[in-house]
């Protein structure tokens, strides 16, 4: 286990007043880190599992911060705070998902200081990584959760390989739901990702959670009106209501029309290394009706093919009722 020392290693602090700048920074220095609402930044620092020699602190960078109407959409800065998102009328008029996934996010004095960029880019809980095991993750070669003695409650019952841990963020799914982009500035210029497409899994590095290079910044996220003042639904179970990390949540937009389903975003998350979008489930749903025949359909179908581990097997049927009851809506029935 990581030995916890009272000081953290010594950093060189950098604090830029705009993006071009930071981005600069990141390219003239190696071995950086990016500093944001500095919540997740400082337990790495102070356990000594991260050391930066260089650190860039953000909140000087005025342009990541806040939330602005385009004409086809919102742009929210990636600095601009949790409390900020869940608290903006243009969110929650329009894109109340977000909202409800942000005002779950840990406890009010952590969204108060924490950001919807940090929010998304968070590192894996594992706690073995975490702990500075030396994993695949941390560059070693086992999964400390994934074999057969392992405490592996909270880890991956899809998507594994050869790390079980999973994605964190809450509002990850429901940005992918919303069909937001994200925006991404680095040495080479500006760039666009899908939501779904920002997250990658350890089949295509096990070293990151997302697709954000060591000189990429995230800048902003874009939410297109395609699924503004649709039905949303949000669903987080965790162990504590009060402070905790999903064990799955779900998030879901769904146009309706005469209580048949036209069209539907679903994401569940806490269950796979990344974010998982489910277009089966939305196109076996389209054109069916928005009842609890549907959604039990819709839970079994998002389900299958899932692997759990010795000590996570309530994580499928926890999946497949969070879909169920995302799918029928205010329908009802006994899940």
């Amino acid at each position: 286990m990581a030995v916890i020392r009272d000081m953290m290693p010594a950093f060189e602090l950098f604090q830029p007043t705009s993006v071009d700048e930071a981005v600069d920074l990141l390219e003239r220095h190696d071995n950086t880190w990016v500093l944001a609402g500095g919540l997740d930044s400082m337990d790495w620092f102070k356990d000594r599992i991260k050391r930066p020699d260089v650190v860039v602190e953000l909140g000087a960078v005025s342009e990541l911060v806040g939330i602005r109407a385009t004409g086809d959409g919102l742009e929210i800065g990636a600095m601009t705070t949790l409390r900020d998102v869940m608290a903006s009328e243009e969110v929650r008029s329009r894109f109340g998902l977000l909202a409800e996934a942000a005002t779950e996010v840990a406890t009010p004095q952590i969204r108060n200081q924490g950001t919807l960029g940090g929010n998304l880019i968070q590192d894996t809980r594992c706690w073995y990584y975490r702990g500075g095991w030396p994993c695949y993750r941390a560059g070693g070669n086992i999964c400390y959760a994934g074999t057969p003695r392992s405490m592996n409650r909270e880890h991956a019952v899809t998507g594994q390989s050869r790390c079980v841990a999973v994605n964190g963020s809450d509002t990850a799914g429901a940005l992918i739901a919303l069909g937001a982009q994200m925006m991404v500035r680095g040495a080479n210029g500006d760039r666009v990702y899908e939501a779904e497409d920002f997250f990658i899994g350890p089949a295509i590095d096990i070293q990151r959670m997302t697709v954000l290079e060591p000189r990429d910044l995230l800048t902003h996220v874009r939410i297109p009106d395609d699924w503004a003042d649709v039905r949303f639904y949000w669903e987080k179970v965790r162990d504590r209501k009060s402070w905790d990390w999903a064990l799955a949540s779900v998030a879901a937009a769904i146009v309706e029309s005469n209580g048949t389903i036209e069209r539907a975003r679903i994401a569940v998350n806490g269950i796979a290394p990344t974010p998982v979008r489910l277009p089966e489930v939305e196109n076996l749903i389209q054109g069916m009706p928005a009842n609890d025949d549907t959604g039990r359909a819709a839970g079994e179908l998002a389900t299958r093919g899932f692997r759990p581990l010795r000590h996570n097997d309530y994580k499928v049927p926890l999946a497949r009722n969070l879909v169920r009851r995302a799918v029928r809506g205010d329908g009802g029935g006994n899940a």
